[in-house]
């Protein structure tokens, strides 16, 4: 097996702070706006259980997180998946033909290694793959 469970769901906002009140009316809260320079995005993660809602907010020069929003406006941007071994899990998946965006891992909003794989991959949804240990 490949994936050990749902890390997070990927929400584009265009503004985190604009966006904190609709959480907060569950009753959940958004942690810490932080920000990504090397992927041009600020995130903020509302814990939902075992698994979080990863807030993606564009950064100015990020093109295409604007583009997203202007094209289909807020909502899910992609879904993540926590797994053991990443570097085992993207030789898995190229094996079956399946090939991550930037070809190899890259350190993500939380300091995990992450690998994106094209929506084209997975019936039209933005795929992330998450290394946990534990």
């Amino acid at each position: 097996m490949i994936v050990r469970t749902l890390d997070h769901v990927g929400i584009a906002v265009r503004s985190i702070e604009a966006t904190t009140a609709t959480y907060e009316a569950l009753g959940l809260r958004v942690g810490f706006r932080i920000e990504v320079p090397a992927e041009k995005v600020a995130v903020a993660f509302v814990r939902l259980g075992e698994g979080q809602l990863e807030l993606l907010e564009p950064l100015p020069a990020n093109d295409s997180l604007h583009r997203f929003l202007e094209k289909r406006g807020e909502g899910l941007h992609h879904l993540a998946y926590a797994v053991p071994n990443l570097h085992a899990a993207m030789e898995e998946l190229t094996r079956q033909g399946k090939e991550a965006l930037s070809g190899y891992p890259k350190i993500g909003a939380q300091g995990h290694p992450v690998a994106f794989y094209p929506p084209k991959q997975f019936q039209g949804i933005l795929t992330e793959l998450v290394e946990r240990k534990g």
